[in-house]
């Protein structure tokens, strides 16, 4: 099996710099997502479960198949969650939804630097908004268990003022918490004008407990996680400021981090740089700054609460660096765009081994 893995990975390296980086970006994951979702029975068949191949992780009050997962972003209006699951997720977060539907930015707004392994966009929470999600996602639970873990990313809907911002993330609860095994609360794209600000202390506190509020209302007696995601452009004091002000809430946990809008130390031309314009940078040049975040947030957080890693993470020994660090999830995005359809069991794989 692992000598068939590194043959295909092999050949998905190949296609993926012949063919694929040929094609608009957008287009590219538009067809890539097509395709793995065609492919679920026979990835099902080939592969076995996924949940297999790694150690459980219990957090957040679940016990998740392993510790790896899909970042919120690449099935925003979860249309595909158990195809990606047979790829090795052993969870998969959908989103970012918003309250109401909306186009996004305009197009070319998805861009590679591939000298970097790294992806700018500016999407802007491009979705069919909550009330569409919660009925695809109702009618998912309608069709039977499933053991992948699902957890729901809302954000704020462009249009909305930011003095109304929490009656629009309180819509979205109240939609989708009935259906999420857990639910993140995202202020910390880029792409959504104002919304960073919902990061500052005085605002997120009191956004959280409304959110939190609306979830129990829709929830009846089950309590579903709530966590927040964090930006890496937010200085070491404003990390911590979000630490304390997570544990004096109460909330489940945080994930650490979303894009940055730093374009420093990068490989690629300047002039290619600046020629793409606004938008979050993923990929391997978050490393550095998403493990010194995780370790900042495990140092004052303590061990109680859930801390997800995410940004930068493409090899075994970066998940490793990661949980090391205090992560006791992790998730990924672009290195499975880089990496290819096989890369999260090769990972899952590996942290097995140790």
């Amino acid at each position: 099996m692992e000598r068939g893995l590194r043959a295909v990975a092999l050949m998905y390296d190949q296609l993926f710099e012949r063919a694929l980086t040929r094609i608009d970006p957008e287009r590219a994951h538009h067809a890539a997502f097509a395709a793995i979702r065609a492919a679920r029975p026979v990835t099902s068949r080939v592969l076995g479960a996924p949940q297999e191949s790694g150690a459980p992780v219990k957090a957040l009050g679940i016990t998740f198949p392993h510790a790896l997962g899909l970042a919120a972003g690449f099935d925003k209006n979860a249309v595909g969650i158990d195809a990606l699951a047979a790829l090795g997720f052993g969870h998969v977060e959908i989103g970012t939804v918003t309250g109401e539907p909306q186009p996004g930015n305009p197009a070319p707004r998805l861009f590679r630097l591939t000298a970097d392994r790294a992806i700018i966009n500016r999407m802007g929470f491009n979705n069919e908004g909550a009330e569409v999600v919660a009925r695809r996602l109702a009618a998912r639970s309608a069709a039977g268990p499933s053991p992948v873990v699902v957890g729901v990313n809302i954000g704020k809907t462009k249009v909305v003022a930011e003095e109304d911002a929490i009656g629009d993330y309180e819509k979205s609860t109240g939609l989708l918490a009935p259906h999420a095994d857990y639910l993140v609360v995202n202020v910390s794209s880029p792409n959504t004008p104002g919304l960073r600000d919902l990061q500052a202390v005085e605002k997120l506190e009191p956004l959280m407990r409304a959110v939190r509020a609306r979830a129990d209302q829709v929830s009846g007696e089950r309590r579903v996680p709530l966590l927040v995601k964090i930006a890496p452009d937010l200085s070491d004091e404003d990390v911590l400021a979000v630490a304390d002000l997570a544990t004096h809430v109460g909330l489940d946990g945080i994930i650490a981090t979303n894009t940055t809008i730093s374009r420093d130390g990068l490989a690629s031309p300047t002039a290619t740089v600046e020629a793409i314009g606004a938008g979050g940078l993923s990929g391997r040049p978050l490393t550095e700054r998403s493990l010194a975040v995780m370790k900042m947030l495990r140092g004052r957080v303590g061990a109680g609460m859930t801390l997800v890693g995410v940004g930068g993470i493409t090899t075994a020994d970066d998940a490793r660096a990661r949980l090391e660090a205090g992560a006791d999830l992790l998730q990924a995005y672009t290195a499975f765009v880089y990496e290819g359809p096989l890369w999260p069991r090769r990972i899952v794989s590996a942290l097995a081994r140790g």
